[in-house]
């Protein structure tokens, strides 16, 4: 809260409230001489005064009796001399007895505030007592906020304004915020004319509030630093005396000395609560370590003794009480696991617990934990540690195997490379790393997004093709297939089940290459190869042709997704070596080829005639010789078997294709027959 700025406060002193002293009166002839005991006999009636205790007023009858009885002028003079030394001497014991009474009032203070143990009780009877020192109408305390580099209002005693009470005061800003700065008392008896400190709305809104005037502040001191403001204030002008200042100052001493010692207890009753949840933590979490210390010793005699991944799942779900498995990376909650790995902890996954497998950026995996909404942080600890013996086992596991993927690696440059290889020769040597090359397979081209020029783009991009040959190899290795590093990336070549779909197992590929690598990886798959070992040649065709596809995916902007020849429509044709015209126009026509070959209707020829029309039902009704509603029945039936959107420009286009091939096909067809 801004407190009126103010001059600093003269140092109060003993002197500074006493009745000025009147100037000696030059001893005449005339004025009664002193007793014989050296007393002048002018002061007798004033020491009865003052024994009496009589008013300030009463003083002056003495004077005015001797002038109403014709007293001498010197006897008159020597009545006031003495009058004004009884005045001093009145002066000086109400001092003193006003000293006294504040003195008494501070002790009686410090002694209560000494048995205050609560902060807010010892601000409250600071305050409190500060009010009924000074005898003011309103009194408050402001303490230091370090974190905001301001002070605020804490408590208030006779205020009646809500916004008064929850002031801030920045250094420098009003009275208040002077003290603070300066650690000097300023006081003001008229807070809106006071033009020596700054004004700020906000504090001159608050203080109208609650309507203060005379305004006296003194700071709060620990040692040379301000922790606070005590102030005394009235709603009316006021001017505080000097004594009045110190009085305050003096409590104020006080008063910080009572909130130190309140804030040390209430730390050390902190520390002591806090010690004693420690020692309680300590207790409970004994039987934790001990479990852990247990699952450490047991993992390491598992790896000692060549255990595998599914050992170190099992001797974790028996320390934890759950269920723990291991899961390849794509089959891993995607979203969970990235989250493990970015913060290298295990992270909850509903009722799940998910911790990363993985080494040198690239994920091998993920171990789950079934069923355990809350883990104890030490049992999370476990879990991440079984994560690593877990990712060191198959590093191991990846090292041994490493000689294999550079023999599988060999094999497919071979069949790559030269068409004239033995077909018995590859058959033996697939047979050693567990493939099988009379089998149907399918060849997959796969790149990651080559980055921009530099160096260090250049080492990225190395390390990138590095990380992608691993885990086609894993890929590889893990299906009986074959994987090698060729033009810039990577090549597969994996068994595919009869009937099975390429361009599904390109879009498997990309999906689980990418997850391994966290980084796009575009995949093109080629036709089906029946027989590698048979046809070696044909490996090489179906690379170029997977490569194709791989290169017209990053051509449309579908980088990261995974594509065959088939799924580029009437493209494909100029993708696939094998040109197959049927199976497009089929993929195209089929449905209504079909419906016509049923139900013996003419939609084929009504679509053709359509498109021939320039899409016009009007022109296509002449052209057949047909009602204009017959053919809008049968293109609402073409509607329904090729689906809504047959007439959009890039549909349309390959169904006219198609058309077009299906009526040279059936040419050549009828040509043959003849």
């Amino acid at each position: 809260m801004t407190m009126p700025t103010e001059q600093p406060a003269p140092e109060p002193g003993p002197e500074s409230v006493k009745t000025p002293r009147a100037a000696p009166v030059p001893y005449a002839p005339e004025d009664t001489p002193p007793g014989q005991d050296g007393h002048d006999p002018a002061e007798a009636p004033f020491l009865g005064l003052l024994a009496a205790g009589a008013a300030a007023e009463e003083y002056e009858r003495p004077v005015l009796r001797a002038r109403a009885g014709g007293a001498s002028a010197g006897r008159l003079a020597a009545l006031e001399r003495a009058k004004l030394r009884a005045l001093r001497v009145r002066a000086e014991l109400e001092d003193r007895r006003r000293r006294e009474a504040e003195l008494s009032a501070l002790y009686a203070t410090a002694h209560d505030l000494a048995g205050l143990r609560d902060l807010d009780a010892v601000l409250r009877a600071i305050v409190r007592r500060a009010r009924s020192l000074l005898g003011t109408e309103v009194a408050y305390l402001t303490l230091h906020d370090p974190s905001a580099g301001d002070t605020s209002m804490r408590v208030t005693d006779g205020s009646v304004s809500a916004r008064f009470q929850q002031l801030r005061l920045g250094m420098g800003e009003g009275l208040g915020g002077l003290v603070a700065q300066t650690a000097r008392p300023y006081v003001t008896d008229s807070y809106f004319h006071d033009e020596r400190f700054r004004h700020t709305r906000t504090i001159d809104s608050g203080v109208q509030d609650e309507g203060l005037v005379a305004i006296l502040g003194v700071p709060l001191m620990l040692g040379s630093g301000v922790i606070g403001v005590l102030f005394a204030a009235d709603r009316r002008e006021r001017v505080f005396e000097h004594g009045q200042i110190a009085l305050l100052a003096a409590h104020a001493a006080h008063a910080a000395v009572a909130i130190d010692t309140a804030n040390l207890l209430d730390g050390t009753r902190k520390t002591l609560t806090e010690l004693e949840a420690a020692n309680e933590i300590i207790r409970d979490r004994s039987a934790v370590i001990e479990r852990a210390s247990d699952v450490h010793d047991r993992l390491t005699e598992l790896v000692l003794r060549g255990g595998g991944v599914q050992d170190v799942a099992g001797a974790v779900a028996e320390v934890l009480a759950g269920e723990v498995e291991f899961t390849e990376p794509g089959a891993a909650p995607a979203e969970a696991l990235d989250r493990s790995r970015a913060d290298g902890h295990a992270v909850r996954d509903g009722a799940d617990w998910v911790a990363a497998v993985g080494a040198g950026g690239e994920v091998l995996g993920a171990l789950v934990l079934r069923g355990h909404p809350a883990l104890d942080p030490v049992d999370q600890r476990t879990l991440e540690r079984a994560a690593m013996v877990t990712s060191l086992l198959l590093l191991a596991r990846r090292t041994a195997g490493e000689a294999e993927q550079r023999v599988r690696g060999e094999l497919l440059d071979d069949l790559l490379n030269a068409a004239d290889r033995d077909p018995r020769l590859l058959r033996e040597r697939a047979a050693r790393v567990g493939a099988d090359l009379d089998a149907p397979h399918v060849v997959l081209a796969a790149r990651t997004d080559a980055p921009g020029g530099g160096d260090d783009d250049a080492h990225s991009h190395g390390a990138d093709r590095r990380r992608l040959w691993s885990a086609a190899s894993h890929l590889a290795a893990t299906r009986r297939g074959l994987a090698a590093i060729r033009d810039g990336g990577a090549v597969l070549l994996l068994p595919l089940d009869p009937g099975g779909d390429p361009a599904h197992a390109a879009r498997e590929t990309a999906a689980r290459l990418g997850a391994a690598l966290h980084l796009p990886v575009t995949v093109g798959a080629s036709a089906p190869v029946p027989a590698p070992a048979a046809r070696p040649a044909a490996v090489a065709d179906a690379y170029a042709e997977a490569g194709r596809c791989r290169e017209a995916l990053s051509v449309l902007g579908r980088a990261g997704q995974g594509a065959a020849a088939a799924d580029f429509g009437f493209l494909g044709l100029l993708l696939a070596d094998t040109r197959d015209v049927h199976g497009f126009v089929r993929r195209t026509l089929g449905a209504v080829t079909e419906y016509d070959a049923r139900r013996g209707t003419e939609l084929l020829r009504t679509l053709g005639a359509y498109f021939a029309c320039g899409m016009s039902p009007a022109r296509t009704k002449e052209a057949l010789h047909v009602h204009v509603n017959t053919v809008a029945q049968r293109l609402d039936r073409v509607s329904r078997l090729l689906g809504p959107d047959w007439q959009t420009p890039a549909r349309a286009l390959e169904i006219q294709l198609a058309l077009r091939l299906h009526q040279l096909s059936s040419a050549v067809v009828g040509d043959t027959g003849a």
